[in-house]
């Protein structure tokens, strides 16, 4: 359940992000009335998202048990391919996440209301549409052994709950946060459990006889760590563990997660440190002129701040640096 949490949060939390970066600039430059087609594309956004869930639920029922592994197997890995890009994409463009949004939304305000619709669609349908494929996959993955999944669809509807929270609370100016040090944690945990989405599939995709080895186990814990025990739940449901793997799904889950955890938390690499001269002075330079009006006492520093666009200029800071 924990790690179903945690997509819900971490996904969630980047939409909410971007929903208050696009709402908040509009109502502090005074374009409330762009307001509508901002949350038509939002609602637009969440309801794909959705029908792309059921889809794929739904769908799969009514295929052979090959064929439903082979989907499964073969959707798992792209899910833990499109989560890896999304992890590695946030930590190196976060810092310049708002600038970036803001540049598309003034060109979107520019050409009308349907650039408006499509622009917020965008934003928030990539999260979308990346969560209800990892989702669906880590939840699957989840219930190999149990036939339920409430359980784990309780954890992300709790995660996503909390990201919407989260997000307001940031807009309202009523928390403040270190992003980068949250993505960075949340991130690295993430990886963990794409680790184990991964094996899964591999899995799948030997019980679909795309792939051999399905007799060859590299260990056989199930008298130790029984799968219904507490700590065997538990473990199933944080790092999708199982108690008989196969030799090809150790080596996979070895072969993904010890290069990928070790350049993501790397001090140095993927844009954490390269490049750091240049988007500083791509930020300076997009918060130039109203915000520099306001003098040096309210300078904005560099990094990603996310601002209580009600309050308009001078506002408190909901977000903390990036």
């Amino acid at each position: 359940m924990f790690g179903n949490y945690l997509i819900g949060l971490r996904e969630g939390l980047e939409a909410s992000l971007v929903v208050c970066i696009l709402i908040a600039y509009l109502v502090k430059t005074g374009r409330r009335d762009a307001l509508r087609p901002i949350w038509l594309g939002i609602g637009v956004a969440v309801a794909i998202s959705l029908g792309f869930g059921f889809a794929l639920e739904y769908g799969s029922q009514e295929l052979t048990f090959e064929a439903q592994e082979l989907l499964g197997g073969s959707l798992s890995i792209l899910a833990v391919c499109l989560v890896t890009w999304m992890v590695f994409w946030m930590r190196r463009t976060a810092r310049h996440l708002r600038s970036e949004l803001h540049g598309k939304l003034d060109a979107a305000l520019q050409m009308g209301t349907g650039a408006l619709v499509a622009t917020a669609f965008l934003a928030v349908g990539r999260e979308g549409l990346e969560t209800a494929l990892f989702v669906w996959a880590s939840v699957r993955a989840a219930t190999d052994e149990n036939n339920s999944t409430q359980a784990p669809l309780f954890g992300v509807l709790l995660g996503i709950a909390t990201a919407i929270l989260l997000g307001w609370l940031f807009y309202r100016g009523a928390l403040r946060i270190n992003l980068a040090r949250f993505f960075t944690w949340t991130g690295g945990m993430l990886v963990v459990v794409a680790a184990g989405v991964l094996a899964y599939g591999v899995h799948d995709l030997q019980e679909a006889r795309f792939l051999g080895g399905l007799a060859d186990k590299a260990f056989n814990v199930s008298t130790t760590i029984p799968p219904d025990s507490w700590y065997g739940t538990l473990l199933k449901g944080v790092f999708n563990f199982q108690p008989d793997p196969t030799v090809l799904q150790v080596t996979v889950w070895a072969l993904y997660l010890v290069p990928t955890l070790g350049l993501f938390l790397a001090p140095v690499g993927f844009g954490r440190s390269v490049g750091a001269k240049e988007q500083k002075a791509t930020d300076e330079k997009a918060e130039s002129g109203g915000d520099r009006a306001r003098g040096d006492d309210g300078a904005v520093p560099d990094g990603e701040r996310v601002r209580d666009g009600a309050r308009g200029a001078g506002g408190r800071t909901v977000g903390d640096e990036v």
